[in-house]
């Protein structure tokens, strides 16, 4: 049976961690590598590091915010945001990163999900996917959730499959920061379409939603932040309450 992983996650902006609802009405949620720190020793499986403005202001990831980071975790830790080139990848790697996640840049440019996977391996390359369900149809979003396009989902997501990513890390825009549950359905019929790993991010309010992830939704991997930042659920505690309920977790 696949073991599942949960993911807090760190969005940052102007250097601090903040957290929203449906990517608006953003909140100071703490320290990044105060917080970075505290999960790793509660027992996260992985980090993710977003540098949510990057994209929109032009600019590159945070770099020393990452090195910093890294130095003090020990667990895989994924960075994103305004990562647009081989260079860009190269950066945050030798900052500590173990991963990279791509979002507006690979729509842009979906042959720049070939180019990395080559280069740096699959393992190495995570495609954030943003999307909303408007009129009963997901359709992709750029930017941090500022720009629509008229991709749809799930033809998105087959792209990103075959052309090398490792991962998909998919977020509701319709769930995000509600604490109502992930988007279970979507998630379901993305993991029956594609042959790669998909983290479920957007919703999460209690350990049932984490539960119902894996069993409804059958992602590989569940990611949180709210609920991790202001201490509604502890990782450790989420982890005692999946085994009980018969999920393979890390301990």
């Amino acid at each position: 049976m696949l073991t599942r992983r949960i993911i807090p996650c760190l969005d940052v902006m102007n250097g601090r961690t903040v957290k929203g609802v449906n990517f608006m009405n953003l909140r100071d949620a703490g320290d990044a590598v105060e917080l970075a720190c505290k999960y790793r020793d509660e027992g996260a499986d992985e980090l993710i590091f977003l540098d949510i403005t990057a994209t929109h202001e032009k600019r590159k990831t945070l770099a020393e915010l990452v090195k910093k980071i890294a130095k003090n975790i020990n667990i895989p830790f994924t960075v994103g945001g305004g990562i647009t080139s081989t260079e860009d990848v190269k950066v945050m790697l030798y900052s500590g990163a173990d991963k990279i996640t791509i979002n507006s840049a690979a729509v842009r440019d979906p042959d720049i999900i070939n180019e990395l996977a080559e280069k740096f391996g699959s393992q190495c390359i995570v495609v954030a996917i943003d999307a909303k369900k408007i009129n009963g149809v997901w359709k992709v979003y750029l930017n941090g959730g500022r720009i629509p396009t008229e991709i749809e989902l799930m033809d998105w997501a087959l792209d990103v499959d075959a052309r090398g990513a490792g991962e998909i890390m998919f977020t509701s825009m319709n769930h995000d920061g509600t604490k109502k549950g992930f988007a279970n359905e979507a998630l379901r019929q993305m993991t029956r379409k594609v042959g790669i790993p998909v983290i479920a991010s957007g919703g999460a309010g209690n350990m049932k939603h984490f539960y119902d992830a894996f069993t409804l939704g059958n992602a590989d991997a569940a990611l949180a932040a709210s609920v991790f930042h202001y201490r509604k659920i502890t990782i450790s505690e989420l982890k005692k309450y999946l085994k009980e309920k018969g999920i393979m977790v890390r301990t």
